[in-house]
């Protein structure tokens, strides 16, 4: 079943830490720190945490704590942030954070950035930010590595991080990729679903592309929902939850906790949930073993990507472990 091209890919996990209907949010965090154990044991690269904050759907809101649970929970898997906002904190402190990881689990702690501020008005002004705090990342990210190399115009000394080497990714929507490449960074591109856009932004990454002390050549990491199940009927399912919370956040503003599927499938639709819903469902990656691994093969040709960060979140935490140890099979059909 494996492909050539597949078993010389790297593949990592992405956990949102999604709240579910009915279950408590410290539950959420719990899931995440398991899921981590169980994506080591299966053989995933990395395993990364992300940073939302004031969002009904999302537990994490504190992503270096939780890395630090994950790292401590695990002894293998590289572990790290998908990202941290860095609009949202001052660098030393991102830096600070950091370098304490690093101290205590070393050689093992990825440096995930993005550039988003709060989802909404209310968050900003709680953060103390506001839109236009994202247009300043460039320039937040080269004071932020300056920290881990000691040259801070300030003269201040970030401790522990000055000398310690945490590998940067940039995650990039929109202007990201430029600013990856012009940093000489590794970059996190998604999403799977619009493939256009996924290939203009890794095309210009490349072309501008300038080696750093952090890399000698571009690094691409694609992201997205890859759902591996015994059917394709029952893989689809797997999408259905979150297809419906996005349906419900474009629809009602707020970002709700997972429901079940058959919950969803049960509801009754304005035309407009119905048409997000089902565009919400739409160009995933998303099949039987056989199939998921004919459309992996697919995009990898056209991008070109040395790995894939795994996105998938469902309201079923036993059919999710079920599609990460599937996809396991194809990368790594020894295990």
């Amino acid at each position: 079943m494996s492909s050539t091209v597949i078993s010389r890919t790297r593949f990592s996990v992405l956990d949102r830490s999604r709240t579910r209907e009915g279950r408590p949010p410290a539950e959420a965090l719990r899931d995440t720190v398991a899921l981590a154990r169980e994506a080591e044991a299966l053989g995933y690269h990395r395993f990364w945490v992300s940073e939302h904050h004031g969002v009904p759907g999302v537990a994490g809101s504190a992503p270096t704590v939780l890395a630090a649970a994950v790292a401590a929970a695990t002894r293998t898997i590289r572990v790290g942030t998908g990202g941290v906002m860095l609009p949202n904190h001052r660098p030393l402190v991102v830096a600070e954070q950091f370098g304490v990881l690093e101290a205590l689990f070393p050689g093992r702690i990825d440096m995930g950035l993005g550039r988003s501020v709060g989802f909404t008005d209310g968050v900003r002004r709680a953060l103390g930010r506001d839109k236009d705090d994202a247009e300043d990342f460039a320039a937040q990210l080269g004071e932020l590595l300056d920290w881990f190399t000691g040259s801070s115009p300030t003269g201040v000394h970030a401790r522990p991080a000055e000398g310690l080497t945490v590998p940067p990714f940039v995650l990039a929507m929109g202007e990201g990729a430029r600013i990856a490449a012009r940093a000489g960074l590794p970059m996190v591109i998604g999403d799977l679903r619009n493939r256009e856009k996924l290939l203009r932004g890794i095309d210009q990454y490349r072309s501008q592309f300038r080696p750093s002390p952090w890399a000698a050549e571009p690094y691409v990491v694609i992201s997205g929902t890859v759902a591996v199940a015994g059917t394709a009927a029952e893989a689809r399912r797997l999408l259905v939850p979150e297809a419906w919370s996005m349906a419900y956040s474009r629809t009602h503003g707020t970002f709700p906790p997972l429901a079940p599927a058959e919950a969803v499938e049960a509801r009754t639709m304005t035309a407009r949930e119905r048409d997000l819903y089902e565009a919400g469902l739409a160009g995933h990656i998303a099949g039987t073993e056989e199939q998921v691994a004919h459309e992996l093969e697919t995009v990898l040709k056209e991008t070109g990507a040395e790995e894939v960060l795994v996105t998938t979140s469902t309201y079923d935490r036993t059919a999710l472990l079920d599609s990460h140890r599937r996809l396991a099979r194809l990368f790594a059909p020894g295990r």
